[in-house]
């Protein structure tokens, strides 16, 4: 089976692009996001490839006015990996690592987007993600993640925003986790669910920072590190022993964040009050009920659906993954700088070290 892929480089097997690979559960994916310095609009984007399951999936997504829109839409893809178009939603890479290209044509929703994204810095390579659940093999990808600027307009409800202002991140994942249909047999039952997820990159005028961190249940990390990028300058890795961090009381919500970068100090305050903005991934399809990542729903469908943003929301799969914009301060050498971005949050059951205890009860 010949596809379009077949005609570039990019061969590491003898099998055809359509062929290569065999875990049901492989996914190559990309995300955006964006946000105004003010926090009035929030928006982000996300398109999977999943080349087992011959199926393609795309959301874009906009907070506004108290009201989070979603767009979804999923396609059998015939394997075709290289046309990113999936229903109204389309992904052009204009320059590789550099620009991309976002549109977003009309549809039923009140969105429609065509907005362009320039990279600030060269992307970063996240360490490789590896876990296991027993015996078997949960996820094993790589991710990029790079911060840039946004040009361009999105339209919600007839009101057309530019976006000149704005900043944001995306990264590109591959590899292997949970997608598609649950698992027929999944694991013996064993260790209490549990997944720990930080994530925090932010933009500040003449830095690019990056820190994440997953971490078991008694609050040891397997896999973190963090990145500070001086925009045209050097890159610093750092990876602390230790995250200071706080959540709102009866909640699973951070409220602050702090650690030690090796050149000096990170400090990050999700926004609260009549500034917050909290984007809901589930959005974007993650832990959806319907629009998991990967679900077949035939040749074409394209879905909508509006939230309204609920300051103090019931802890559920749909709200416990969150990106909240947030204030930071980083301390390069002893010079601090003000930016802004994201804190990153899913936690699913115990942390022993920030506290948490149960599935999903709330933090003291």
């Amino acid at each position: 089976m010949l596809t379009k892929g077949d005609d570039y480089p990019l061969h590491q097997t003898p099998e055809p692009m359509a062929l290569s690979g065999g875990n049901r559960n492989f996914y190559d994916r990309y995300f955006f996001n964006g946000y105004s310095p003010d926090g009035k609009i929030f928006f982000a984007a996300a398109l999977g490839a999943y080349p087992q399951l011959d199926i393609m999936d795309a959301a874009f997504c906009v907070s506004i006015d108290g009201k989070q829109h979603n767009l979804r839409a999923s396609k059998r893809m015939s394997s075709e990996r290289l046309d990113l178009t999936v229903g109204p939603i389309t992904i052009t890479i204009v320059e590789p690592l550099q620009r991309l290209h976002l549109t977003v044509v009309g549809n039923d929703s009140a969105i429609t987007a065509d907005i362009r994204f320039t990279a600030r810095h060269q992307p970063i390579e996240e360490p490789r993600f590896i876990r296991r659940d027993g015996p078997r093999l949960q996820m094993d990808y790589t991710r990029m993640t790079q911060n840039g600027d946004w040009s361009g307009t999105i339209t919600v409800d007839g009101q057309d925003i530019d976006i000149a202002n704005c900043r944001g991140t995306r990264d590109r994942s591959w590899g292997i986790r949970a997608i598609g249909a649950a698992e027929s047999q999944p694991p013996p039952a064993g260790a209490f669910p549990q997944f720990w997820w930080l994530w925090t990159p932010l933009n500040f005028d003449q830095h690019a920072c990056f820190f994440h961190s997953n971490d078991d249940g008694e609050g040891k990390a397997w896999n973190r590190r963090g990145v500070v990028d001086s925009i045209g300058g050097s890159t610093i890795e750092f990876e602390p022993g230790a995250i200071d961090l706080a959540y709102h009381s009866g909640s699973r919500r951070i409220r602050q964040v702090r650690l030690e970068t090796g050149s000096g100090s990170l400090s990050i305050t999700p926004r609260t009050g009549d500034a917050a903005r909290t984007f809901y991934m589930s959005g974007l399809g993650y832990l959806h009920p319907v629009w998991g990542h990967g679900m077949d729903h035939g040749d074409l469908e394209v879905a909508h659906d509006v939230i309204t943003l609920d300051p103090a929301p019931a802890i559920d799969m749909t709200t416990i993954h969150i990106q909240a914009l947030s204030d930071s301060v980083l301390t390069v050498d002893g010079t601090e700088h003000r930016g802004i971005g994201v804190v990153e949050q899913l936690f699913i059951g115990p942390h022993a070290t920030s506290g948490l205890t149960g599935l999903m009860d709330p933090a003291a």
